[in-house]
């Protein structure tokens, strides 16, 4: 279960951010997830928090769940009482390892490829000797490609080894924050006490604390009196040291002290690796063309391959879709953030078909009806209504008018007909492939 303790400790990150902090440890702090299946999550409340819950701040939880998850998922509040009664009889039903497993950020679920290894490799050899490889171990990269990732692996791997490790890991925004609001309530000394004993100090996105002077200062005592007294600490950042601007000197010379490594886009053999593991995670078996599109099409951004392979499967879990290259299309279309006009794109559907088919433009558009030409404009409708948000009316508009029945019958005759004609499929897949290149 630690894996789901892990994804409610994500959760819980993100209601402290949507509700604040008091609303958090009052309503949310005292819940406890009884199971999860991978849809849906059923957490213990007493009969008052669930009705304040159900009745303020559901929405809430729900956005919580599916800002981790990548999809939605329902929630079920279940009193004590209820919640006790119902786990004993779900634990002699159920059969061991029935609840899904959440993939944890450690070394072994961290995909390394040619972008990455440096980065990894350093990361597990601070893990390995605290304080004694390379200290300060800087990582930076663009957002999504695993620096967050490795941190964690950093601590996983540090209190595995030592469980008693006081480990802090949080982030550059809050530790703005924390300063501020220090000043503002007098409690600097506390901040000095919890950070500068600390045995390991992991601060992701630390260029935001560049242009604030008094977190930096701060910092740059920490820093000090962590590294004088032999202590860890790894920083991430989107940028290099000598590219954060307004960052004090003395501070950019000191991230610059140790390791400074950099994470680049993953190469096409790593995004396939990365897409292969993340379904595996869900259990989800994705077909080889299905992971390859999706690698060309995403390339510089892991977490969005990971976001394309939870939206396959939550098509495949809530509308029992089937797997192929037009439902990953489908599913990827929201993270490629298409801006290209709706026109733009049937039309080029079009002119593919045409090519693919040998038939002419106009033809598929025409009221011809010749079995060449009646096939290539079925399979560009097919396209078209699988590949994009258009009614069966708008599109109709481009195809000469024509009913939308026999739009409706277009779509699902070549729908039935892929399943059966694996030599159509392949058709119609190279032809989405080729009319989605940018």
């Amino acid at each position: 279960m630690e894996s789901v303790k892990d994804m409610w400790q994500l959760v819980c990150e993100s209601l402290k951010k949507s509700v604040g902090e008091v609303i958090y440890d009052i309503w949310f702090k005292p819940l406890e997830i009884l199971s999860f299946d991978g849809t849906k999550v059923e957490i213990a409340a007493g009969s008052f928090m669930k009705k304040i819950i159900e009745q303020q701040f559901y929405q809430e939880l729900k956005d919580a769940f599916k800002s981790v998850m990548g999809f939605e998922i329902e929630v079920v509040l279940i009193d004590p009482e209820g919640a006790a009664a119902k786990t004993e009889k779900e634990t002699d039903a159920k059969p061991a390892g029935s609840v899904i497993s959440i993939e944890q950020n450690t070394f072994e679920t961290f995909v390394v490829g040619s972008s990455n290894r440096f980065a990894h490799a350093a990361a597990q050899a601070v893990a390995a000797a605290p304080g004694a490889a390379y200290n300060p171990l800087f990582i930076y990269g663009n957002s999504g490609l695993g620096k967050t990732h490795l941190l964690r692996a950093i601590s996983s791997e540090i209190t595995k080894k030592n469980p008693d490790a006081d480990i802090i890991i949080t982030r550059g925004e809050e530790f703005v924050n924390l300063i501020v609001g220090g000043i503002n309530k007098n409690k600097m000394n506390e901040i000095h006490e919890k950070y500068r004993n600390c045995d390991v100090l992991l601060v992701d996105d630390i260029q935001f604390i560049a242009g604030k002077p008094s977190t930096q200062e701060e910092f740059f005592h920490t820093f000090n009196a962590l590294t004088q007294a032999g202590k860890q600490i790894v920083l991430t950042s989107d940028r290099s040291p000598k590219d954060i601007e307004v960052l004090d000197d003395r501070l950019r010379n000191r991230f610059e002290w140790g390791l400074i490594a950099d994470i680049q886009p993953p190469d096409i053999e790593t995004r396939m690796a990365i897409i292969q593991r993340k379904a595996n995670t869900l259990g989800l078996e994705l077909p080889d063309d299905v992971v390859q599109f999706v690698a060309e099409k995403i390339k510089a951004n892991i977490r969005q391959l990971e976001g394309a392979v939870k939206k396959i499967n939550a098509l495949v879990n809530i509308e029992g879709a089937a797997i192929n290259i037009a439902m990953a299309q489908n599913a990827i279309k929201d993270i490629m953030n298409d801006s290209r006009p709706v026109a733009f794109v049937v039309n080029k559907i079009i002119t593919e078909t045409s090519r693919t088919f040998g038939v002419p433009q106009g033809d598929i558009i025409s009221k011809k009806k010749d079995a060449k030409t009646a096939k290539a404009r079925q399979v560009a409708i097919y396209i078209v209504r699988t590949t994009t948000d258009l009614t069966q009316k708008e599109i109709s508009e481009y195809f000469g008018n024509r009913d939308r029945t026999t739009i409706l019958y277009s779509a699902d005759l070549i729908a039935q007909e892929i399943e059966k004609d694996p030599a159509l499929k392949k058709t119609v897949d190279n032809i989405i492939k080729n009319t989605s290149e940018q």
